[in-house]
């Protein structure tokens, strides 16, 4: 056996006191759990210690905390891999992030969490009349939704959300990959108008500011980032101009590495409000937008981050490099078919080589050997 420090975040609503930090010692084999680690400090040392849990076995989701600060299923990690990710060995467990925090490690994911789920109408709404016994989906279109219900709803992505911090009332990464799952199932006959109200709001798919931490945060591979990013290019692909701006200050990004090579940002706030014409600079509401951003345009030219010149004709890389950027513009525009990164359509990227996927999609996408569709 061996001995392990775990340092628990301590909070009682009803004491009327701060929260505070309260260190334990667990006597246990390193291979098994943090959660068994606080589980036997809560009874063999102090009751009060309050956690969520059920399963024990990483499906559902309850017993979601942050260890050495970042989020992660108590029962999924192991005492010994904990401890040495661990400042001087200690084990440091807290309740997750961006909710409200109701005891010890217990937050209140009903005021956030769930919340935001119902938000995006989480079931399907199928348009016509039922079939005689039931709906036929290609296995492809169930493929595509495969890797959003993977997510065990603990609220991991939530908790390390960047944007919500800066945003709570950002729709957040969970409920918008929830979202995906049924806009990409073909039974569903509402896809516009969900992706239209997503579209619209200023909390939704476009306040995602691309943090990447609810992919690294996600302990089933959900990707939520990636899910939120389906959204916008199918919202695209509707044409959905949306009241943010969001459709239009993508596409400015898109053209504007295909004309320069790199980011020009001086042309990125009038082609997003005007589009790439030379009229469109002039946009009423690309004006508008330029004279709020004066100020910081102002302190740019003070600290010598830009120049007039460089602001106002900006800067292409050379010719061969900016011809072999236009290429694979031109060769990805001339495929017929979109190639989807979706996990379980296009497979592992570690999976040993000479190994065949035991499925693949119509696309010749594949599905890692151990899953199926089914799953």
């Amino acid at each position: 056996m061996a001995d392990y420090t775990l340092r628990l975040r301590r909070y009682s609503p009803e004491s009327g006191e701060a929260p505070y930090w309260e260190e334990f010692e667990v006597d246990l084999d390193g291979k098994r759990s943090v959660l068994d680690g606080i589980l036997q400090v809560k009874d063999r040392t102090d009751a009060s210690i309050a956690i969520r849990c059920s399963c024990r076995a990483a499906i559902c989701g309850s017993c979601g905390v942050r260890i050495n600060g970042k989020p992660n299923l108590a029962c999924h990690m192991h005492l010994d891999h904990a401890a040495e990710n661990a400042v001087d060995g200690v084990i440091t467990v807290e309740p997750m992030g961006n909710m409200p925090v109701i005891k010890d490690l217990i937050v209140d994911m009903d005021a956030v969490h769930w919340k935001k789920i119902q938000r995006v109408t989480p079931w399907l709404l199928p348009e016509g009349e039922e079939p005689e016994r039931e709906h036929i989906v290609p296995p492809e279109s169930m493929i595509d939704v495969t890797q959003t219900m993977a997510c065990i709803q603990c609220g991991a992505c939530v908790s390390d959300c960047l944007s919500m911090e800066v945003d709570p009332l950002f729709i957040g990464p969970a409920a918008l990959a929830k979202s995906y799952r049924f806009v990409g199932d073909p039974r569903d006959g509402q896809q516009f108008e969900r992706l239209r109200d997503l579209a619209e709001d200023p909390h939704g798919i476009y306040d995602c500011t691309h943090c990447f931490n609810c992919i690294e945060a996600c302990p089933k591979g959900v990707a939520p980032m990636s899910q939120i990013m389906r959204l916008r290019r199918i919202a695209g692909d509707h044409e959905i101009n949306d009241r943010n701006n969001g459709h239009r200050h993508e596409a400015s990004f898109v053209t504007l590495i295909r004309d320069y090579g790199l980011l020009h940002e001086a042309e990125l706030l009038p082609r997003s409000y005007g589009g790439d014409s030379w009229f469109g600079k002039f946009h009423p509401r690309a004006g508008q937008e330029l004279a709020s951003s004066l100020p910081s345009i102002v302190k740019a030219l003070q600290r010598r981050k830009v120049t007039p010149k460089l602001a106002m004709l900006g800067h292409k890389i050379a010719k061969p490099d900016l011809d072999a950027v236009k290429r694979i513009y031109q060769q990805v525009g001339d495929q017929e078919e979109r190639f989807e990164l979706n996990l379980y359509v296009v497979g592992e990227e570690d999976e040993p080589s000479g190994t065949e996927p035991a499925h693949a999609d119509a696309a010749g996408g594949h599905l890692p050997a151990e899953r199926s569709p089914n799953q």
